[in-house]
């Protein structure tokens, strides 16, 4: 399984936004700088994060973008959950597929699906930024 483009720069937009210290704020020109991504882009993945309530959007002359929650308190499984169009590993309605009555596959790619996802909760924000101090250098921005 591959997670998408979206959901990826969405887990790494919370990662940088936790590596910032106090209450600094970010923008969506810094994180796009950081990622190397366009602005277009994040400025999606970002209203997203809004959306759900991960990330607070401060609007004005001193505005900003900041973690919406402690690091603790947002669980992987789940931000991958709201942020993936697809877990259920294969779609066997858009094509006319012979084996459908009987297949077995769509079953097993689920429970797949199911265990990653399961997986993925047993983590938050706060466990992938265990090596702060490492990862720190590596988000710079100049």
């Amino acid at each position: 399984m591959r997670l998408s483009a979206f959901t990826d720069f969405g887990l790494r937009t919370l990662m940088y936004l936790a590596s910032l210290e106090g209450e600094r704020l970010s923008s969506v020109a810094e994180v796009s700088t950081v990622y190397q991504v366009s602005q277009s882009h994040m400025v999606k993945v970002i209203g997203q994060l809004a959306k759900l309530g991960y990330v607070q959007t401060i609007r004005g002359k001193n505005g900003g973008i900041r973690l919406a929650a402690c690091p603790e308190s947002i669980n992987i499984g789940e931000v991958i959950e709201q942020l993936e169009n697809h877990l259920d590993g294969v779609d066997c309605t858009t094509t006319a597929c012979q084996l459908l009555p009987c297949c077995e596959l769509k079953k097993a790619l689920t429970e797949g699906m199911r265990a990653f996802i399961d997986t993925m909760r047993t983590y938050t924000l706060a466990d992938l930024m265990v090596n702060k101090s490492q990862l720190i250098p590596l988000l710079s921005t100049g």
